[in-house]
């Protein structure tokens, strides 16, 4: 039996690829007309997909009752790279009529059997962690057995990407018991998770869980593996414009690249422009490069130095390049078929937005299939 989900702050829908063909969308949503278009083309058309403000939703407009409701709300005021305003922010602040939507479908009989919400480590640590424990009485609240983990996508794709997830399951459901832990997992739930923990309300404090998540396997794909030769929409910079790269380099990350030309081999590294205090307190934009192939997590194109760039090491060979929103996309899980906008930024952000598909992949495997199997067999029974 297929299960059903709403599918909020959808972009383009990567949420959808990571839940699979057994699930079947019922409603979507999303603001972003540009992010809109991307989901209609990889998504049958998109029927599902309602392109409006997430304050002017009503009621009316949310078909049947979901068993999943899923929401990556806004990430940019809980952002450690952000401006602090945490949930009182314009932006993420859009978790507050998303909920208000949640209250309204428990009010009508047709309350999810599942929310998760999805969104940027600093959630935990925002407002002093006072957003992380709002968010927690607002599952307590609704009457929602919840836990939190942390997720990073390298360890299922060769991107640096740890993201926040809190998945709550409605009072009346059944939880199986290897779904669950007495305590927390280093892997799953790093310090500042197990602290934030601290300032639960009594209430919200008594109906939490540590979810247990199964160690995936071994990650069998690297940077270089998803690296075009011949990418698409990117050229290769001219020999100035790399040399230009590594003149802002430190003497640490030039020798980096030195290193890399040392083996003989092609080496593939990405990098990102920083801004860094120097010994004389100037500010200056550096070039920080890596070469452990992993990518540095994809982020939205702000501006150029949001941008990550591929640099190439073959003997004394060095190249360079924008990553090509091809390979952005493959970092994000999303497969060769997907199809991204034409205009780079729109593609990049697109990507930098989403949600890692195999990190959804692995939440529905070991938590959301699980809790509803194990209900719809009591019923049966």
């Amino acid at each position: 039996m297929a299960h059903t989900y709403y599918d909020f702050f959808a972009g383009g829908g990567m949420a959808g690829f990571g839940l699979g063909a057994d699930w079947t969308c019922l409603f979507a949503n999303d603001i972003d007309a540009k992010k809109a278009t991307s989901y209609r083309a990889n998504h049958h058309g998109g029927d599902a997909l309602l392109l409006k403000d997430v304050a002017q939703v009503t009621l009316n407009e949310l078909p049947g009752a979901p068993d999943l409701v899923w929401a990556s709300f806004p990430c940019q005021d809980l952002s450690l790279a952000g401006n602090g305003a945490g949930l009182a922010g314009k932006r993420s602040g859009m978790f507050k009529p998303f909920w208000k939507l949640m209250r309204a479908l428990h009010a009508d009989g047709r309350g999810p059997k599942i929310i998760a919400l999805e969104n940027v480590y600093g959630a935990i640590t925002s407002n002093g962690g006072r957003d992380f424990a709002t968010l927690a009485a607002a599952f307590s609240g609704l009457g929602y057995r919840f836990g939190a983990v942390v997720v990073d996508a390298v360890h299922f794709l060769p991107q640096s990407r740890p993201r926040f997830f809190m998945i709550g399951i409605r009072d009346d459901q059944a939880i199986p018991e290897n779904t669950t832990a007495d305590g927390p997992s280093a892997m799953w739930h790093p310090p500042a998770l197990v602290e934030g923990c601290t300032l639960l309300s009594r209430a919200a404090a008594s109906r939490w869980c540590w979810w247990h998540l199964p160690t995936p396997p071994a990650r069998n794909t690297s940077l270089a593996a998803l690296i075009e030769d011949e990418p698409t929409g990117v050229t290769w910079h001219t020999p100035a414009e790399t040399q230009y790269l590594l003149d802002m380099m430190t003497d640490v990350n030039r020798k980096k690249v030195d290193a890399a030309r040392q083996t003989g081999e092609r080496v593939v590294g990405t990098i990102y422009r920083r801004t860094r205090t120097g010994p004389d307190g100037i500010k200056r934009q550096r070039a920080e490069v890596r070469f452990d192939q992993i990518a540095g997590c994809l982020r939205t194109p702000a501006g150029g130095s949001s941008r990550q760039t591929i640099m190439v090491v073959d003997g004394q060979s060095v190249r360079s390049r924008l990553l090509s929103t091809r390979e952005a996309a493959a970092l994000m899980g999303l497969p060769d078929t997907y199809i991204l906008p034409n205009r780079y930024n729109e593609a990049y952000k697109l990507a930098g937005d989403g949600v890692a598909v195999p990190v959804v992949r692995h939440l529905a495997e070991t938590i959301f299939e699980p809790v509803l199997r194990r209900n719809r067999l009591s019923l049966v029974a």
